[in-house]
């Protein structure tokens, strides 16, 4: 890390802090009022779909909204755009707090996602302006660690929430949690300065075609995010699945769901000793086969009881996180420069694929548990295909 990008009033312990809170961001917007969401659905009336597109929504416009701002961060500089897009996750986060239907939720929900899409996007840029080779993807792991404790805690955070309050209190808390990190940003210092000040803001976006043009870059961005499809339709779902399906309580399912999320902390800490040793390559290829074994899993055991559905689940949640810090790595190596063009690219196609997963469960509603079996068994399966066949056709473009 050079000298001018120090972060002197945050320093190296806050800085990571920080990082790891932008990251945090959606995981935070989403787990901590999974609980809530079927005491939503009965206070408005509505079909647990419509409830849904809270999530499926959220997750659409937020892809849509990283394509913005990474190539705005790009042009721009980190700071400026991150406090532009912080501000409106915070208005947003309270107006959710006030609605008064089910669609004002929708609609402030898709203003929270254009807002937080922001987050995601410049701390992955972030670490890729400050960080190169082995540190860079050591970072990336030490910060998805951090992050992926939000899964575990938050559902708990939002169940223990709905004991003194009602659901509107949740939104209210994430506008805590923006506030918070607004503060953060205001202290931040910038790690990006545009050379090019008289690029038009039109061709910044412009990069985004350049970066898909290159064949490398966009066959290791499908197959990683492809693999959101099995994080993100087992969080949509897990809601349901606990307290319709196996009938729990919200705060039974809360520890459930933090059980799993233990998978999702795991997934980056195994991956940093693990790679000293072994190809990252073979991880990969082991956790695409792994969410291969876990679906088997469910549908021979996990359909009868939670507790093993928790445990069957759990191979599937594990490898789908300890392949995201290679996953990251790999796909931001493939270009050197427009590291906020890239994060956007890279940010947007995980929620993009993530959404369909969203969707299917959703669809899927009278049998959740065997589609999630279903998601974990395809998916792995056509992400280890796709990954051979990239390695094999484009081993001449793709950098290592």
């Amino acid at each position: 890390m050079s000298s001018s990008k120090v972060q002197p009033r945050l320093g190296n312990t806050g800085f990571i802090i920080f990082l790891a809170l932008l990251s945090a961001f959606v995981p935070l917007s989403t787990d901590l009022y999974l609980p809530a969401l079927p005491e939503m659905t009965h206070f408005f009336n509505v079909p647990e779909i419509t409830m849904n597109l809270t999530l499926i929504l959220f997750f659409i416009f937020y892809s849509i909204a990283t394509l913005f701002w990474g190539p705005l961060s790009d042009r721009y500089g980190r700071r400026p755009i991150l406090l532009i897009g912080l501000v409106g996750y915070l208005i947003a986060s309270i107006l959710c707090g006030i609605a008064t239907s089910a669609t004002q939720i929708i609609l402030f929900r898709i203003l929270q996602a254009c807002g937080g899409g922001v987050a995601t996007t410049v701390a992955t840029a972030v670490i890729k302006d400050v960080y190169v080779g082995r540190k860079q993807e050591t970072t990336l792991a030490i910060v998805q660690s951090m992050v992926v404790i939000s899964p575990a805690i938050a559902p708990v955070i939002g169940s223990l929430l709905l004991t003194f309050i009602s659901w509107r209190g949740i939104f209210f808390a994430q506008a805590l949690l923006g506030l918070t990190v607004v503060l953060g940003a205001l202290i931040f210092k910038e790690t990006h300065h545009p050379e090019h000040e008289t690029i038009s803001v039109m061709r910044s976006f412009g990069r985004l075609g350049v970066l898909l043009k290159d064949p490398g870059f966009t066959a290791l961005l499908l197959v990683f995010s492809t693999m959101s499809i099995i994080s993100l339709g087992f969080i949509s779902s897990s809601s349901y699945i606990y307290q319709n399906t196996f009938h729990l309580s919200s705060q039974m399912f809360s520890f459930f769901f933090a059980f799993n999320a233990i998978g999702m902390l795991l997934g980056p800490l195994v991956y940093i000793p693990l790679s000293k040793f072994i190809d990252r390559f073979v991880i990969i290829y082991s956790c695409f086969f792994l969410s291969i074994v876990s679906g088997g899993l469910i549908l021979m055991f996990g359909l009868g009881s939670p507790i093993m559905f928790a445990l069957t689940q759990f191979p599937a949640t594990l490898a789908s996180s300890v392949i995201r810090p290679p996953g990251t790595y790999l796909v931001l190596k493939q270009q050197e420069n427009d590291n906020g063009s890239a994060s956007s690219l890279y940010s947007a196609g995980g929620t993009i694929m993530g959404s369909v997963g969203m969707v299917f469960v959703s669809v899927a509603e009278a049998f959740p548990v065997q589609a999630i079996a279903f998601i974990n068994i395809v998916i792995g399966a056509i992400c280890w295909l796709a990954l051979w066949l990239s390695m094999k056709g484009f081993k001449n473009q793709i950098k290592i």
